[in-house]
């Protein structure tokens, strides 16, 4: 392995390390600051961390993450910011929950039905902001905050009164969905790997989904045609547009598929732990799926390592919680750090990746002068 390529490894690891190293030192002076222990804090984190029901949590934190990051980066490709994940996911689950309950078919028709019913509203709902684009200019940074307006405190909050199951109960939901359409978890996989999980913990069927997405997404962004032509349109639309590639047809291809995985997004709460849409629906994901995207560089592998760091903080709130030794708010400032230090620290290593070609294309000439 050569230097060159050894400064490129050097200078990919670069940013991710120092926004941890940082993100680690800013949280531990909050922690003094505040009268707790940084030390004994980050070392109960760790050990949590590494156990293995602290790891089923951690991945199933972070498998709904990941689809909303990846639902985010097919935008970002094309330098497309859809920002409405959030309402796309949401108006999906809740249709897929109202789907699902009324139908009683074979187990893997059953879920197969709820999946694209999910992914098929997603998909109409970034459809739509799509095609305002393509057809009256409208950016999508307003379109899609309009619509995520529309999906959650107009559609959702009006029609869910409708399909209330029971009236009375504390957490008004959906009727919940069959037997026949719950995904079965991963447990029994996981476990001929390590020892039977405990306390209850269930490793969501969606984990397996996600992986399949991520997969796909790399295929098709890295290693297909329509993957180049997405691309190229990102990064000059100009070029790509005298090579042959129509550009309004790449933008609505761009917003159809990130709607297609934005619809995944809520399928661990209605096919693995509720298996209905009730009033505490977890929120959120959508916005939080763009950090994951931003801090993962929209790459596949990148997602997915920050999908499991912010999984993985997510989770030791609940423990910091239960110990008393640090407020949980304090996995939130590494969160913000973490993100806000990475753009910072990408954009350095991007200046100084741009240097290094020039100084290697001066070389050359020099070598061929």
């Amino acid at each position: 392995m050569n230097a060159g390529t050894l400064r490129r490894i050097g200078l990919a690891a670069a940013a991710p390390l120092v926004s941890a190293v940082i993100a680690i030192l800013i949280s531990s002076v909050v922690l003094e600051l505040s009268g707790s222990d940084a030390i004994e804090t980050f070392k109960t984190m760790l050990e949590n961390g590494t156990k293995l029901e602290s790891v089923i949590d951690m991945l199933n934190r972070a498998t709904p993450l990941y689809l909303s990051a990846i639902a985010a980066a097919i935008g970002f490709r094309m330098n497309l910011f859809n920002i409405g994940v959030e309402g796309q996911y949401i108006l999906a689950a809740f249709v897929a929950a109202v789907v699902g309950a009324e139908l009683n078919l074979w187990g893997p028709l059953h879920i197969t039905v709820i999946l694209l019913t999910a992914m098929l509203v997603g998909a109409a709902w970034s459809g739509l902001a799509g095609l305002l684009k393509v057809t009256r200019g409208v950016n999508e940074v307003i379109s899609t905050i309009m619509l995520n307006f529309i999906a959650v405190g107009g559609l959702v909050a009006g029609l869910l009164p409708k399909f209330i199951d029971d009236p009375t109960a504390t957490n008004q939901g959906t009727t919940p969905i069959g037997e026949s359409g719950r995904l079965p978890d991963l447990n029994s996989w996981v476990e001929v790997f390590t020892r039977e999980i405990t306390k209850g913990r269930r490793l969501t069927g969606v984990f397996l989904i996600a992986v399949i997405v991520g997969v796909i997404y790399h295929i098709v962004i890295n290693r297909s045609r329509l993957g180049f032509d997405i691309r190229a349109s990102g990064m000059n639309p100009t070029a790509a547009r005298a090579g042959g590639v129509p550009p309004k047809r790449m933008v609505m291809f761009a917003m159809v598929g990130g709607g297609l995985v934005a619809g995944l997004v809520g399928m661990p709460e209605i096919l693995s732990d509720t298996h209905a849409y009730d009033q505490g629906f977890i929120q959120g994901l959508g916005f939080a799926g763009i950090a994951v995207a931003l801090l993962g560089r929209n790459s596949a592998l990148g997602m997915a390592l920050a999908a499991l760091l912010f999984g993985f903080l997510d989770s030791s709130a609940a423990v910091l919680q239960v110990s008393n030794l640090a407020s949980s708010e304090i996995v939130v400032i590494m969160q913000a750090t973490i993100l806000l230090v990475a753009v910072i620290a990408y954009e350095v290593v991007n200046r100084i990746r741009q240097r290094d070609e020039v100084r290697r294309a001066a070389q050359l000439v020099e070598a061929t002068a």
